[in-house]
């Protein structure tokens, strides 16, 4: 009979190196390692190899750079999302993609489940069922760190990194640097550790090779670069007046942010199972993109739907952050989003320097800005009528009185 086959969601790193051997063995099964490309740069050289030589019987390596970029990191800018106001969610959108092309695969090799390593206290281990159940409700799924068997036999990443060791498993985890890190187009992610104490400073001198991404501020150029982003419906279209794919404004942005030390963040964030969790991230080109997108909204788009949509901002960054991608709620919010941004046309010029973005001048064909209503001179169109304020300021304020008149008594 032939055996049963389990489609891997493989990075390559030293969980998911374990786990492919660990499920080769305790399964009896024909593994199938499958990486996605979504800009891990060389942390994809010599993967296949690797795959094959811990004992996958296949490996696929798919180039899915173009798809991120365009059907998922752009979608997700133009909502404005952010979760707990510091976080772009450089891994919370990968995982459904990945999760996605996963289920694909599975149906075409006739495989019965997936894997994957995410652990059983982390948000990962959601996203990835959870667009499975969305896609594919069929397939199983095999979660080994939710497994007891599993996790008695490697309660902690030291035993991980010995049975890599014992089996001739190269893995860049050691000792010296326990951390995990994600890295992709939008961001890298670093947490576990030496991060898990909340008063380490990664952000010092001695701590300054973990980064990957980006120079810190004290380290960038002293002399501020300028950059000019044209927009099409919200999503930007063009650099400098090149006119460039959404792979290769990510990868622009990221070349040039990461020059200027920019998009660092350390938080401790709430983890969707419960939890608190410290993360430390880099999102350069993704920093310059989010601070571009909103100030071209502000010249562009009407005030009250730009105050709808925020107020659904915090909506979409959970739905993302828990894994509910292609949940039909962030779909229906989508629509929403889609249409606030058909006026979200222009240029936005911005100023880089030493960790910051900083305005430096915003226009549009379709500007809501009108300088002869706004100037605090004489208003040469007369559109609006400052008497007019003493009544509207009357009619807002009958409530506080009222509540006030009340009070008194």
């Amino acid at each position: 009979m032939a055996k049963e086959k389990i489609v891997l969601a493989y990075s390559g790193g030293l969980d998911t190196s374990v786990i492919l051997k660990w499920l080769k063995e305790t399964y009896d099964a024909e593994i199938i390692a499958f990486t996605a490309d979504i800009g891990q740069k060389d942390e994809l050289d010599g993967l296949e190899a690797k795959a094959l030589a811990t004992g996958a019987s296949k490996v696929y390596i798919d180039d899915l750079r173009d798809e991120f970029a365009k059907d998922f990191i752009y979608p997700m800018f133009q909502a404005g999302t952010m979760y707990e106001g510091q976080y772009l969610l450089g891994t919370s959108i990968a995982r459904p993609l990945i999760a996605k092309r996963m289920v694909d695969i599975a149906r075409a090799e006739g495989a019965t489940a997936i894997a994957h390593g995410a652990t059983g206290k982390g948000n990962d281990q959601v996203r990835f069922e959870l667009t499975a159940a969305a896609l594919a409700p069929e397939i199983g799924v095999i979660a080994p760190w939710r497994l007891e068997a599993f996790r008695e036999q490697f309660p902690g990443r030291a035993e991980m990194i010995a049975y890599a060791e014992k089996h001739g498993i190269p893995v860049t985890a050691s000792a010296a640097k326990p951390y995990s890190t994600d890295r992709n187009l939008l961001h890298i992610s670093f947490e576990s550790g030496m991060l898990e104490d909340p008063w380490f400073d990664p952000s010092s001198e001695e701590n300054e090779s973990m980064y990957v991404l980006s120079v810190s501020p004290e380290r960038a150029p002293d002399k501020a670069e300028y950059v000019e982003l044209t927009f099409e419906q919200g999503n930007c279209t063009a650099i400098d007046g090149e006119e460039l794919s959404p792979l290769e404004v990510m990868e622009k942005l990221n070349e040039l942010g990461g020059k200027h030390g920019i998009g660092r963040v350390d938080m401790v964030e709430n983890r969707f199972v419960g939890m608190k969790s410290r993360g430390v991230y880099e999102t350069p080109g993704g920093t310059i993109l989010f601070t571009a997108h909103r100030k071209m909204e502000s010249l562009t788009m009407d005030r009250e739907v730009m105050h709808l949509r925020d107020s659904l901002i915090a909506k979409y960054s959970q739905l993302v952050y828990n894994g509910f991608w292609f949940a039909p709620e962030r779909l229906a919010l989508q629509a929403l989003v889609e249409e606030s941004q058909k006026n979200v046309s222009g240029v936005v010029r911005l100023k880089l320097y030493k960790g910051n973005v900083i305005g430096a001048g915003v226009k549009s064909p379709v500007s809501l800005y009108n300088p002869d209503i706004a100037t605090m001179e004489a208003d040469p169109s007369q559109a609006y009528d400052q008497g007019d304020a003493t009544g509207f300021i009357r009619l807002n304020a009958l409530r506080l009185k009222v509540s006030s008149a009340v009070k008194n008594k």
